[in-house]
């Protein structure tokens, strides 16, 4: 009787604890299920998040979409990190102090780093607000060359001898940037200095008639020509004439050397510093 009493204890015994461990089997399936669905919908959320920010880039034709592809990137990192915290919740983690370090490690990352991360921010600057863009002809930083890319950590340059040049990106943006490609026409400037002997009028009437009798001369604005100095060995003419910034450079080297043989050939005398030393008799 007492033999039976026992048996009947055991079974009981063991069927709570297969019913307790079915029950912790069942639930820990369910929690690995529920994981597996947040997962897979996490990461459906944050592919469909990124492309939609890429597609922001790409659908405006004014927006870059370096910058935007940078961002559908971060968008997606962020939702996939806020996943993987949420499956940690399922599973009973407590992510308070994964969430503490992940942060502090952040840290410790941004500032070893902190010279990359301030070319990326201003990466994102020049991406964003475009004050250069690839093909244009800029002098920043102390070097001056065309712009053949612009990525989030540097700027390429290719300078006037075809040689590749590398800018951080912080040295572009926090510096004055000077683009001579943003406006269709620029300004040409030079100085042609006369003797003090030369007939003004007829000085200024050549310059004028050399360089407005080339096609790449704008006759607006009207070109200023005027004497603007006069120095110790000449009268200085002060020449401004517009033309297209495409000709910029070949039209004011040309106008140089036209301007000079038109006044030699009219005669005018274009003088040159000179100085007369008085040596003193002996005694």
């Amino acid at each position: 009787m007492f033999q039976d009493l026992m048996n009947i204890e055991l079974f009981a015994g063991n069927t709570v604890a297969d019913f307790l461990t079915l029950n912790m089997l069942a639930s820990m399936a369910g929690s690995v299920v529920g994981a597996v669905l947040i997962v897979v919908m996490g990461w459906i959320i944050a592919a469909w998040l990124g492309s939609r920010v890429r597609r922001i880039g790409t659908s405006h034709p004014q927006l870059d979409d370096t910058l935007f592809n940078f961002l559908g990137s971060i968008v997606q990192y962020i939702v996939i990190g806020f996943t993987i915290l949420i499956v940690l919740n399922t599973f009973g983690i407590q992510t308070t102090s994964i969430v503490a370090a992940v942060g502090a490690a952040g840290l410790a990352i941004g500032l070893a780093l902190q010279g990359t991360l301030s070319n990326v921010a201003a990466g994102v600057m020049l991406i964003m607000f475009r004050p250069l863009k690839i093909g244009d002809f800029v002098d920043v930083a102390g070097q001056m060359g065309t712009v053949k890319d612009v990525t989030l950590n540097f700027t390429e340059l290719a300078s006037l001898s075809n040689t590749q040049v590398i800018i951080p990106n912080k040295e572009v943006w926090g510096n004055v940037i000077e683009n001579y490609s943003v406006y269709p026409t620029r300004r040409a400037e030079w100085y042609f200095g006369v003797g003090y002997g030369a007939n003004l009028k007829d000085a200024e009437d050549t310059i004028r008639e050399t360089i407005m009798a080339d096609p790449r001369a704008h006759a607006q604005p009207e070109p200023f020509i005027q004497v603007s100095n006069l120095g110790d060995s000449s009268v200085d003419f002060r020449v401004r004439v517009w033309c297209d910034a495409s000709d910029y450079f070949a039209f004011t080297n040309d106008m140089t050397r036209k301007v000079k043989e038109a006044l030699d050939a009219k005669g005018v005398d274009i003088p040159f510093p000179t100085r007369t030393i008085y040596q003193a008799a002996a005694e």
